[in-house]
Formats: structure tokens, sequence, C-alpha cells
């Protein structure tokens, strides 16, 4: 499996929410998607897999420790609000 860089990554939220596929609009204030990206990774996460703007928050997967995860991030700080086992 090759590894998204956060260009690529930003590039793939970009063509999403051009075709209407982000289950929420994120909001004026919210914190870039690169740089949630990066505020991710500081948090121990590799390979983000999925990362979306949902219900109010960044809602994302992927591997930390060694296992898949999904997460939730502030939209306005990338902190890390909730995490749980992946599938």
């Amino acid at each position: 499996m090759s590894k998204l860089t956060v260009p690529a990554l930003a590039a793939l939220f970009l063509a999403g929410s051009a075709a209407g596929a982000l289950a929420d609009k994120v909001g004026a204030d919210w914190m870039p998607i690169g740089q949630v990206i990066q505020k991710v990774e500081a948090a121990g996460y590799t390979q983000i897999s999925e990362i979306e703007a949902d219900d109010g928050h960044w809602e994302g997967e992927g591997m930390k420790d060694g296992k898949p995860m999904k997460f939730k991030a502030d939209p306005r700080t990338g902190a890390i609000l909730s995490e749980k086992a992946g599938k």
C-alpha cells in the first residue's frame, strides 16, 4: 500500500468536496485539512486513509500503534477528540 502525502490527501479532499461527497460542510473558521492531518500525525497516526467533515468535526481513519483506528478531531485546533478501534 502506498502512503499518501499531505498534498495528495488534500487533493482527494478537495475533489470529494467538489463532487458533493462530504457529509457536512467545512466551516469558515475550521483549520485547513493539511494542518489537521499534520496534527493527527503528531498525535501518532500514520497511513491516514480517510478524513472528512462530519457532524461539526473532522472524522477520519488511520493507523496508530500498528492498529487501524477511527478518530474525531476538533475542527479549529486539530486536537483528537475521540478515537476507537477501526475495522
